[in-house]
């Protein structure tokens, strides 16, 4: 998967010779990264059930781990991403994998809860920077086919996620936490990759181009006001994906464990399935929506999975695996959508947005970590997912986002 020095030539030059050519070669090698990166990302949550026993910690303090690694990433992820739409910053990627290494270790070694946080921040600064700029180089290999390219770049992530429970199921569960360093040798893959991305990213014609030409090329005709109101929409529709998200990831293992007392290695399993259909459903909403329109996959990704959800609380052991499968598949192709309708709402400011929304994702997970948390330890797990069970109908909401097809359409003609 790594890009030799010939091969991040090759790229530049294809990119220069044939400005639409979608180049796949640097989309398979940045969501390689974004596989290594988000299985790394998704290890303390896979592992808080032996972190919960070894410290003896409450629901609340598990939520405080999510909230502290969450907040870092998405109250960076913007600036990340204005900085670098004024600078680009081609081997910032490689850079910021440094920290994912380094929370890693200390993650491994944690001796108190406290250093537990600051192992799980200095993860959180990593992602900060790897997201924003790597959505920019899958914009900029994506020969136009910019939904396709996005979703390219999530699978990655989402596959990643989903081997970081599987992985701690049959690494850090019998061999204990100090195993986790063994995922350290993960981040330093992802920092030689990302080194070989960084040389294509520098020769490429748009870190040359002005910041002001870019903004003023195609956009979508839409007043502010009408851009404010669809910018608000879009942070609604995260909210409602990443808190639900936010359930299942931090807390559908205990949810197993309590209502139907399966082993910590089951209830990993269960997570692994449901994050494995997350992986698979993303690669489907960028395509469709780059063929009839990202309107429609954000109706159907947001308010399609209600039924599901307000199902889920009630169903017996089969049902409830079958049932996260259904969610995991519609819900996962909201994201790329979304950040794709944003970036045309906005464009020459791709890494501002992409570290907006990726930092939205992060914050709004981490918010609802938190809060549903401290919900669980007053209510109950159970009840935390018949609450949860009816945020998808915020997708209502989608209503009121503008038709931007036929402007695209327009353009590309």
């Amino acid at each position: 998967m790594a890009l030799t020095e010939a091969g991040a030539t090759g790229a530049a030059t294809e990119v220069s010779s044939k400005p639409d050519g979608t180049v796949f070669t640097v989309l398979g090698a940045i969501s390689f990264c974004h596989l290594l990166n988000d299985m790394m990302q998704s290890v303390a949550p896979a592992v808080y059930p032996i972190l919960k026993r070894t410290y003896s910690l409450d629901f609340g303090q598990i939520g405080l781990i999510t909230l502290t690694s969450q907040l870092t990433a998405s109250l960076l992820q913007p600036v990340v991403g204005l900085y670098t739409d004024r600078k680009p910053t081609p081997y910032s990627l490689a850079a910021g994998m440094g920290f994912t290494l380094v929370g890693l270790l200390l993650l491994a070694a944690a001796p108190a809860f406290a250093v537990i946080l600051i192992a799980v921040a200095l993860m959180g600064v990593g992602s900060s920077i790897f997201h924003p700029e790597s959505s920019r180089v899958a914009r900029m290999a994506s020969g136009g086919q910019h939904g396709l390219a996005q979703s390219l770049f999530q699978v990655g992530g989402n596959a990643g996620s989903a081997l970081g429970p599987l992985l701690a199921a049959f690494i850090v569960l019998p061999a204990g936490q100090r195993s986790i360093a063994w995922f350290s040798i993960a981040a330093a893959i992802a920092i030689l990759v990302l080194l070989r991305v960084g040389a294509w990213y520098k020769t490429h014609p748009s870190v040359r181009r002005s910041p002001g030409a870019a903004a003023s090329s195609g956009r979508p005709g839409l007043s502010p006001k009408r851009v404010a109101v669809a910018m608000s929409v879009l942070v609604a529709l995260v909210f409602s994906k990443y808190f639900y998200l936010a359930s299942l990831t931090s807390y559908f293992t205990f949810f197993l464990i309590s209502k139907f007392h399966v082993s910590v290695k089951t209830a990993q399993i269960h997570l692994f399935i449901f994050l494995g259909a997350v992986a698979l459903g993303t690669i489907i909403g960028g395509p469709v929506g780059d063929r009839f329109g990202r309107k429609y996959v954000i109706w159907w990704s947001i308010l399609g999975v209600l039924p599901f959800t307000l199902l889920l609380p009630y169903a017996n052991l089969f049902w409830s695996a079958a049932l996260t499968v259904i969610i995991g598949l519609i819900l996962a192709s909201a994201f790329s959508a979304i950040l794709v309708y944003a970036q045309d709402l906005a464009p020459g400011k791709v890494g501002a947005i992409s570290g907006l929304f990726f930092g939205l994702a992060f914050g709004m997970g981490g918010i609802g970590a938190a809060l549903l948390g401290r919900l669980a330890d007053a209510t109950g797990i159970e009840f935390v997912y018949r609450v949860c069970s009816f945020l998808p109908a915020i997708g209502l909401l989608t209503a009121l986002l503008p038709n931007l097809e036929p402007a695209r359409r327009q353009m590309e003609r």
